[in-house]
């Protein structure tokens, strides 16, 4: 590995623990040329050799970036750590690979989504939902919310 610093190809490994759930792991690393220090982490290649059948029919290759940029954008200013964002991305994947072998229906992925999504952060599954089922006006929005208002009430 590479000295970030100075380039070198001279380095110890410091500390090495379990990262992100124990899906990666997280390494220290000493420069042996100018001492100064840098983590890497190392990850199993994961290749997920799906393809997404969209609404339309058109087949895709399954793309993680667009997963997480979807679930960026519902969790924006919420209460959602990044940590808990990338747990959600392999849960998803998880379950996808466990029922389709090579391709997904997008109603399955969506729905999938705002399941998990309405668990975590109500305002962030709203605002998934809005875009992923394309709301036209506010009784859009209104019938989305009145079970979860329903759900609540009869919690407490």
């Amino acid at each position: 590995m590479k000295c970030p610093f100075c380039k070198a190809d001279n380095d110890r490994v410091v500390d090495s623990r379990a990262s992100e759930g124990g899906f990666a792991i997280r390494r220290r690393r000493e420069c042996l040329g100018c001492k100064r220090r840098f983590t890497t982490y190392e990850k199993a290649e994961q290749e997920l050799r799906l393809r997404v059948i969209k609404k339309d029919g058109s087949r895709v290759p399954y793309d993680r970036t667009r997963l997480l940029e979807g679930l960026h954008k519902a969790c924006h200013k919420r209460p959602v750590s990044e940590e808990r964002i990338q747990s959600l991305v392999r849960e998803i994947e998880d379950e996808v690979v466990a029922k389709f072998d090579s391709e997904v229906p997008t109603p399955f992925l969506g729905e999938l989504i705002m399941a998990k999504l309405r668990e975590i952060d109500q305002v962030a599954y709203v605002r998934f939902a809005s875009v992923y089922r394309e709301f036209k006006d506010v009784s859009e929005y209104i019938s989305e919310i009145e079970p979860m208002l329903r759900d609540k009430g009869h919690k407490g």
